[in-house]
């Protein structure tokens, strides 16, 4: 290998720092050639026990360990009954001596946690990684001739001098349809993510094997198939149960402990556990903005009045967030463009003064049908689906011919139609018109660009989405979007901009919504206690409700979000005409630049709102200049 191993292993060290300021430390085999490199943020046993690369005491296994094992106590006891002893108090040494006495997959189904491991077996000289089941910790890497090197972010990969890193161009096709690029898909050709309830194992002189150990699709089908019988009060009394374990087990660690809290229905539900779990007052911290419409701090500090937090909160201006745009690229890595990784950024940093541990109420929309396009997608079709397509199809040439601001400029004299830029809706939603099920209307829902249309000479990778059999498997066209969600969305997108966001600080961020065994039990749920009588997530609402009134938490849903349209036309106008001009979208080569050009001229002019669209294609140029 260029430089030797001790060369690579410090490159890729110094480029996560970030990530692990608390230790460091490595272990090299030369005679096998592997390595391995592990930078620490302490949380559980500070002392010099809980040191990574860290070998079992039989000497056959070396781990190194990304996340937190919320089962380990259970774990430790059995293997004291069987005569273990410990050095010190981690996780870490209880997973490496159970994988040593029992196996890796007896282990791994005891395993409750979010976990990124690598595991280097020496007696078989073979390498195995795994990451958890969610897709909570991330894991890259890539296999280049007789190189295989991996790591927590790609730019520890980036700094190993084996290889040279060549732009996907059908990644980037996914990227402009997603605004986030799927697994297990990277920026780079030859590069991969792991995906979710993996385990690859590469023998030394072999090619890398991947398996599941844990399969949403799986869990989903079983779910379903065998639905659990009983009151709404029983089931509302079984779910919260599972959550208050799910709370607590989170809340063990060596190092002050808070949460995120925004005064919604997951968040609050996460800090009302932590309270009722009595182990002390309770940090919580909030940020708002100094903008109308998109302000949350007063909901959130609401609830923490009235659930009695210790509450911190930080007020932003338009100024700070826009200060933290330049340092996206350094943080995602690879082009990532949901604009709510700056708030989320924010929060962490405020939250990173106070506290190391933050529980985060992500997962409950995914899990209990949260997301405004489940109910949208589920109306809109039915009422589609009873007119004769040819007069759809009239219906959405229709709304076309009239320019969006003419749309608007005569819709707006009508004293009940309120809605600002109708005209740029009523453009957007002609192209639902002709569609031909529900399932096409999810995915154009969920789409940003059509790839087809925007890139030149890429061809989007199969996904997922594309996968007939899911409508097969799963008849419930809601359960549909909440799996195709749980198995895309959440982890590439909301789990890769927290774990980001927080790891930028240093702040470990803990998703108690999504313990796999809250998974399991949420597919379980008949389909009416999710969504009842137009209210979305009813179930979760009742076991909230027990802790917290419910008028302080009914609110219509905002998300995290920013005016991002309005920036774009003021204060980023200028940093966005630079990354936007005609002749650098050519020298790139990867998309239309005519079309960017026109989409970036009629947002600047009101006529129509792009923010999302533009938005991907900033991230990915601000993307570029700083890595391409």
């Amino acid at each position: 290998m260029p430089g030797g191993l001790d060369c690579v292993a410090a490159a890729m060290t110094r480029s996560l720092q970030h990530r692990g300021p608390d230790d460091q430390g490595q272990w090299i085999d030369r005679d096998a050639g592997a390595g391995l490199v592990h930078l620490r943020l302490s949380i559980v046993d500070l002392s010099p026990a809980g040191h990574q690369p860290m070998m079992s005491a039989d000497g056959r296994y070396v781990i190194i360990f990304n996340g937190e094992i919320y089962s380990f106590q259970e774990i430790r006891k059995d293997l004291e009954a069987r005569g273990v002893t410990f050095r010190g108090h981690s996780d870490t040494e209880v997973i490496l001596e159970s994988i040593a006495l029992f196996g890796l997959d007896a282990t791994l189904k005891r395993m409750i946690g979010m976990f990124a491991i690598a595991l280097w077996d020496k007696k078989e000289r073979a390498l195995v990684l795994i990451r958890d089941r969610l897709g909570i910790k991330p894991i890259y890497w890539a296999k280049f001739g007789s190189l295989f090197i991996f790591g927590s972010e790609l730019k520890a990969l980036r700094s190993c001098p084996g290889w040279t890193p060549r732009i996907d161009r059908n990644a980037v096709a996914a990227y402009m349809r997603h605004n986030y690029i799927p697994a297990p898909h990277t920026i780079y050709e030859g590069v991969q993510k792991l995906e979710p309830g993996c385990v690859l194992t590469l023998p030394w002189g072999k090619e890398p094997t991947i398996t599941r150990f844990w399969n949403a699709r799986t869990v989903a089908t079983d779910g379903l198939a065998n639905p659990l019988r009983g009151s709404d009060s029983e089931l509302t009394d079984q779910l919260e149960t599972l959550l208050k374990d799910a709370v607590k087990r989170r809340m063990v660690a060596d190092v002050p402990l808070g949460a995120f809290l925004s005064g919604g229905i997951d968040s609050s539900t996460v800090v009302a556990l932590m309270q009722a779990a009595d182990m002390g007052t309770v940090k919580t911290f909030s940020i708002g903005f100094d903008i109308p419409g998109f302000d949350e701090a007063p909901y959130a500090a609401a609830v923490a009045r009235h659930l009695r937090t210790d509450h911190t909160e930080l007020t932003v201006t338009s100024k700070q967030a826009l200060e933290v745009i330049p340092q996206l690229p350094e943080w995602y890595d690879e082009p990532f463009a949901d604009s709510s990784q700056i708030p989320t950024y924010l929060v962490s940093a405020m939250t990173r003064k106070h506290v190391t541990v933050a529980l985060s109420g992500d997962g409950g929309d995914e899990l209990f049908a949260g997301y405004n396009r489940y109910q949208y997608t589920q109306r809109f079709w039915r009422s589609l689906s009873l007119m004769p397509l040819v007069m759809r199809k009239a219906i959405a040439a229709a709304l076309t011919a009239i320019p969006p601001d003419r749309w608007t400029a005569v819709l707006s004299r009508i004293p009940l139609v309120r809605l600002p830029q109708i005209g740029d809706k009523l453009h957007k939603a002609a192209p639902l018109f002709p569609l031909d099920s529900a399932d096409a209307l999810y995915r154009r829902l969920v789409t940003h660009w059509e790839p087809d249309d925007i890139m030149i000479g890429a061809r989007e990778p199969k996904g997922v989405l594309d996968d007939a059999t899911v409508i097969r498997d799963l008849s419930h066209v809601i359960g549909r979007m909440q799996f195709l969600d749980l198995v895309t969305y959440l982890p590439d997108d909301i789990l890769t901009k927290v774990d980001r966001a927080s790891m930028a600080v240093a702040l470990e961020a803990r998703v108690p919504l999504i313990d796999h065994r809250v998974v399991e039990f949420s597919w379980r749920l008949p389909r009416d206690v999710m969504m009842r009588k137009g209210i979305s997530k009813w179930i979760l609402r009742q076991v909230l409700y027990r802790h917290v009134p419910p008028a302080l938490v009914e609110r219509p849903k905002m998300g995290f979000g920013i005016p991002l349209g309005e920036w774009l036309r003021g204060p980023l106008r200028d940093w966005a005409e630079n990354l936007l001009t005609e002749s650098r979208l050519r020298d790139g080569g990867l998309l239309d630049a005519a079309k960017v050009r026109r989409h970036w001229a009629e947002h600047l002019s009101g006529h129509r709102n792009w923010q999302y669209q533009l938005w991907d294609v900033l991230m990915l140029e601000a993307w570029r200049e700083r890595w391409a």
